[in-house]
């Protein structure tokens, strides 16, 4: 039952109060702004001047500064492990990362590593080589998990927490130009690559005995000081305390002042298609089991898995549209096959060994993270705005 509980605990107050990120106040860092407009802006072929109905450059206004840069000290140099295993913190017998504890999963070249939340949500972003450099960056504030190729205009380079939000998700910068780069947009709002974006690596939000489960051979990131930071940092944190209440399972449903009956930490799974955008919240899918929907023309399956996550998928098999249904916690059925919820692959029946592709772009994030950057959104089950 631990294990069930992933994302309540995940949206359970603690997750938002990390260091620097509560009470955002509007503070324009108005020297580097200036110095940054100096720079000649980048608008050759491939560069785009609109990305998801955002002009680009982002107005200065529109970016607020709770921190300095690099306030929140990024991981340049992760160090990985089997598990924590050994790392010996004060009053703590060979401790151990719970198995119920949220990660960020990434898959390469058929070898795996996880990127527990205890440090994302405190460093926010992980620079690392795996099967070429990427970034894996979480913004507490939107419960978001994006990870990128961080590479810039071909050439690699570091990311850093830039102190600023833009529509209360995380900015970065890149150290080869110091643009500043939207990470759910995953695209750069401001300096000499404004308008260029990062491909995105495909990235699985879940727990870590789950990850194991499925992964038996993964790497588990280490926490600092066995990782090291982009600049010290006068902050000191027990990694081993996750910051998350299992007790405070209201804050899963409640209400803001949109009216549509979502709080803004209501854990929900958004997808795209022809301009279109459909948000299916925790609790509605909670309490349907199993969603046969269609975004604009894309045919999707949205469903809860065993470990507590919410999964959306193309429910195009060769060329059909199948519908499912609910089987067990771990399964649903259609076309004569069971497939797994948590990796939508087909375990027996005719389809045995196929694999239905993700309908969403992104891991499921908070309410007020995908609204920010879907303002016209449906959201399933609800009624509309």
């Amino acid at each position: 039952m631990e294990r069930r509980r992933l994302l309540r605990s995940l949206v359970a107050g603690g997750a938002i109060a990390t260091a620097g990120c509560t009470g955002v106040t509007r503070e324009d860092d108005e020297e580097t702004d200036e110095v940054r407009e100096r720079i000649p802006v980048r608008t050759p072929g491939g560069v785009e001047t609109v990305v998801d109905g955002v002009e680009l450059p982002v107005p200065g206004e529109e970016i607020r500064r709770p921190l300095p840069t690099d306030g929140i000290p990024a991981i340049v140099d992760p160090a990985f492990a089997e598990d924590w295993s050994g790392l010996d913190p004060d009053g703590v017998d060979d401790p151990r990362l719970p198995a119920e504890s949220p990660v960020l999963g990434v898959e390469r070249d058929g070898e795996a590593r996880a990127y527990p939340l205890r440090i994302l949500n405190r460093h926010e972003i992980v620079n690392d080589e795996f099967g070429g450099p990427i970034a894996v960056t979480y913004c507490v504030l939107c419960g978001s998990g994006v990870v990128v190729e961080r590479t810039v205009d071909g050439e690699e380079t570091r990311f850093g927490v830039s102190g600023k939000l833009w529509r209360n998700d995380l900015v970065m910068y890149d150290e080869a130009t110091e643009s500043l780069w939207s990470q759910l947009l995953a695209t750069a709002i401001r300096g000499p690559r404004v308008g260029e974006r990062l491909d995105l690596v495909p990235v699985t939000l879940t727990d870590w005995g789950s990850w194991q489960e499925t992964h038996p051979g993964t790497a588990v990131l280490l926490p600092p000081p066995k990782s090291g930071l982009i600049a010290e940092s006068p902050l000191s944190f027990d990694y081993f305390d996750s910051k998350y209440s299992y007790e405070r399972e209201d804050q899963l449903i409640g209400r803001d002042n949109r009216g549509n009956g979502l709080y803004g930490k209501t854990m929900v799974v958004g997808v795209e298609a022809d301009d279109e955008a459909r948000a299916y919240p925790f609790h509605v899918v909670e309490k349907e089991g199993v969603i046969n929907d269609r975004v604009g023309s894309l045919p999707v399956v949205v469903s809860i898995a065993a470990d507590d996550t919410l999964t959306a998928y193309d429910r195009r098999v060769g060329g059909e549209t199948l519908v499912f249904e609910a089987s067990d916690r771990e399964t649903f059925r259609g076309g004569g096959s069971r497939w797994l919820r948590r990796t939508g692959e087909a375990i027996d029946g005719p389809h045995r060994g196929q694999r239905l592709d993700r309908a969403n772009e992104h891991p499921p994030l908070f309410w007020t993270g995908w609204s920010n950057f879907n303002p016209d959104t449906d959201v399933y089950g609800l009624d509309p705005k």
